[in-house]
């Protein structure tokens, strides 16, 4: 999230006028696509557009939405577009920041109605495929050739085609309501592995740090997940999607500071 593209109350308003916002929040984090965050006078609506070419790719999101929806997953649905902006339901609650145990199982329910869902889905574009992975490997090696070293690995991964996945839930992708999770930027995702899917999400809320939320995330998940997820196979996929994101973020922002967090 951020803002590339400025847009002023009255601008949208006249653009999405039954609406009637009384009140328009730029947005700070990321700087991929353009977000703000509007109010009407009893609801909630996140603003998009996107600063990159997505061809096809809303108008499945937006079915994906719907899906996800009525499967009784707490996930935003477009309402509305008009001149290359799109108008989001925003979810209630807060991105969380100290994670505890009920935000393990709240992910862990999610991701295994999630998987449950999607796993008989095929999307024309794989997930990974949406990162040039080689080319930025080849500016790691040219310009940080300690950091290649560490992530070389990465270019002979070959996921696993397991259905849809999310693949990018960091905190700031979800909102909490209580226990109650949201989750959302569902663009961006594509044909993949599960296993990828969790260990990315388990990377950011923690799981690292504290072992213990693994144990609990696939207590939880192995429940009702399509397939059972051994706990080896989880912590090894933790340490390439550390290494994936960390190559991400070498090349998004061209120096290591960023990336040091995740290796």
């Amino acid at each position: 999230m951020g803002v590339i593209t400025t847009i002023t109350l009255s601008e949208i308003n006249a653009i999405l006028p039954s609406y009637k916002f009384i009140k328009i929040s730029p947005t700070s984090d990321g700087v991929m696509d353009t977000t703000y965050i509007l109010h009407s006078q009893d609801k909630g609506f996140i603003l998009k557009k996107y600063e990159r070419q997505m061809g096809e790719k809303i108008e499945r999101d937006r079915e994906l939405l719907k899906t996800l929806r009525s499967a009784g997953l707490n996930v935003p649905l477009l309402l509305d577009s008009k001149r290359g902006w799109y108008l989001y339901k925003k979810l209630e609650g807060k991105v969380p920041t100290n994670i505890q145990t009920y935000h393990i199982q709240a992910l862990a329910r999610f991701m295994a109605k999630l998987h449950s869902q999607t796993k008989k889905m095929r999307q024309e574009t794989a997930f990974i495929s949406n990162y040039n992975l080689d080319e930025t490997l080849l500016f790691t090696k040219k310009n940080l050739f300690a950091y290649y070293k560490k992530l070389q690995h990465l270019q002979t991964y070959r996921p696993k085609s397991d259905g849809f996945i999310h693949g990018d839930i960091f905190k700031d992708n979800t909102v909490f309501e209580n226990a109650k999770i949201g989750v959302f930027d569902f663009i961006d995702g594509g044909c993949g592995e599960f296993l990828f899917d969790i260990a990315v999400a388990l990377v950011a809320f923690n799981g690292k740090k504290h072992p213990l939320f693994v144990q609990l995330f696939l207590n939880t998940y192995n429940q009702k997940a399509p397939k059972k997820i051994a706990k080896k196979d989880l912590l090894s996929m933790m340490t390439l999607a550390s290494h994936f994101y960390a190559l991400l973020r070498i090349e998004k922002y061209k120096n290591t500071k960023k990336a040091k967090e995740l290796l």
